[in-house]
């Protein structure tokens, strides 16, 4: 088979790669090694997996990888040995994790698996949010724009309402003089009458 793919990858590779880089991790192996192992049960090159683990997957997976250290950590103080390289799927992960002291916790594959399922899933909820963010963004930049031009519009109203408001006070003086003028000319006429 060839090992060289140009698809895109599905959710179950990131998975399986997800898987087999965490396990090499927790049992002292090499980021490299992993991307050997699943590059042929995918037939995909070790690179495109490094690139793969490196631009997208371990994002999601930053959780996992300190659990991962702390257990190489852990075995390497206990002098644990290495599982083998290639362990059986069914067989139980040893995916320790010390939550406090005195108690620890063993994760079984469909563990590991609904574990990194879940990581997934709140990836996608938080690409979603950041979508929902951007759509709200543009919206208040819209309402921003639209709140400015209001503003303006408010600002010509108000010079239009003053503007009428003297216009107004005028004319009011002037028909004010209009009828003064006019009492005065019937106090004249009725002195002349």
């Amino acid at each position: 088979m060839s090992s060289t793919r140009q698809d895109a990858w599905t959710h179950d590779e990131d998975l399986l790669l997800a898987e087999i880089v965490l396990r090499h991790i927790r049992e002292g192996g090499t980021q490299l090694q992993a991307f050997e192992k699943v590059g042929k049960e995918l037939t995909r090159t070790a690179a495109a997996c490094g690139f793969r683990w490196n631009s997208y997957v371990r994002k999601q997976y930053k959780s996992g990888i300190e659990l991962a250290k702390r257990q190489r950590k852990e075995r390497k103080l206990n002098n644990l040995p290495l599982e083998d390289k290639q362990p059986d799927t069914n067989q139980i992960l040893e995916a320790e994790t010390v939550t406090s002291q005195e108690e620890k916790k063993v994760w079984g594959f469909e563990e590991l698996v609904a574990y990194l399922k879940d990581l997934y899933e709140k990836a996608e909820q938080s690409s979603m949010q950041d979508e929902n963010m951007k759509t709200n963004e543009e919206r208040i930049q819209s309402l921003e724009k639209q709140l400015y031009y209001l503003a303006s519009e408010n600002e010509k109203l108000l010079k239009d309402l003053n503007s009428i408001q003297a216009d107004y006070k005028a004319l009011i003086n002037i028909m004010e003089r209009a009828r003064k003028l006019v009492e005065l000319k019937d106090e004249d006429h009725e002195q002349k009458v």
